[in-house]
């Protein structure tokens, strides 16, 4: 199976007046062909700045300082802001975290989709919007919405069309970001299913990224857990949910409710560091329940426990 993305030791920085944030500190994996890769942790744990950070749109005063991004074959971080457009919504696309915001609200939606044909294709207006009304026909959407402005769509609406423009040019990779904030349960199991639509009948690679384990569940068959800027634990969605390793992936899923069984809901106590003066050793000990002295003082390496599952923590490292 080819591979689509490979990410290797890869290092996003905020350099601010108040300190350097290591966002992103040294994450490795790869998405292959037709995989959904989630990426869960909690809030600021560097899930958005590496998606960024794949598209080569690392906000200002982030700078991408080591590792490498290939996708396709093609290596992202040596090239000019002029190849990167070339392959921003061909190759890689992103729907991003508030996406219903990021519509213009002055122009009709058609004008929208039509622009991005026009600019990577080189297509007449009409027949950009021929193009366009069938991605939003596939998307459920009828081919009026393409005369409307944003503000005469749902929040369930807008996010198909921003669904539809991310998936316009066919592109190898499209990194989903948390897809269902501010959707009600109801809009938000609509949009699921159609993600589950799009993987399995188009066979479209996503690095699916939320702070919800139970929407990974859903989608994902390979699951990355993120923490302080660092990949704890990387396996298959089974091994995961089945025979988690790390304190705070089995955490994270302890605090999801259940309606097969009625139990306490539990959390994990304290809060993620502070990443500009992350904890020495792991960053996770502060608030881990099994945290040993080594923990304190040496990092954990990510290792291989088994085949297609790894995890850094010092509970499986031979010492």
């Amino acid at each position: 199976m080819a591979t689509v993305l490979k990410v290797e030791d890869l290092k996003v920085y905020y350099f601010t007046s108040q300190g350097t944030v290591k966002a992103v500190d040294g994450i490795s994996f790869t998405i292959d062909e037709g995989d959904v890769l989630g990426v869960a942790g909690e809030s600021g744990s560097g899930k958005s700045t590496l998606g960024y950070a794949i598209l080569g749109l690392v906000p200002p005063p982030g700078k991408i300082v080591g590792g490498r991004i290939i996708l396709d074959g093609i290596e992202i971080t040596s090239l000019s802001e002029d190849e990167l457009r070339k392959i921003r919504w061909s190759k890689v696309s992103m729907v991003f975290q508030g996406a219903l915001n990021i519509l213009n609200p002055v122009l009709r939606i058609g004008d929208q989709i039509a622009e991005i044909l026009m600019h990577h294709k080189g297509l007449s207006k009409k027949e950009a919007l021929e193009i366009a009304a069938q991605h939003l026909k596939l998307l459920g959407l009828s081919p009026d919405v393409l005369r409307r402005y944003p503000h005469e769509l749902s929040g369930g609406m807008k996010q198909r069309v921003v669904i539809a423009m991310a998936l316009l040019l066919k592109p190898r990779l499209v990194i989903v970001d948390e897809p269902t904030t501010a959707l009600d349960v109801v809009i938000q199991a609509q949009i699921m299913n159609l993600l589950k639509q799009l993987k399995e009948q188009e066979r479209v690679s996503m690095m699916f990224i939320t702070h919800d384990l139970s929407l990974i569940a859903e989608i994902a068959n390979k699951i990355a857990i993120m923490y302080a800027g660092k990949v704890v634990e990387l396996g298959s969605a089974d091994n995961i949910f089945e025979r988690s390793l790390h304190p705070y992936t089995q955490g994270l899923i302890r605090s999801i409710p259940s309606l097969k069984h009625r139990r306490a809901l539990t959390w994990i106590p304290g809060a993620p560091p502070d990443l500009r003066n992350p904890p020495p050793g792991c960053r996770f000990h502060p608030r881990c329940p099994y945290a040993m002295d080594v923990c304190k003082r040496e990092e954990p390496l990510l290792i291989d426990v088994e085949k297609g599952h790894s995890v850094s923590c010092w509970l499986y490292i031979k010492k």
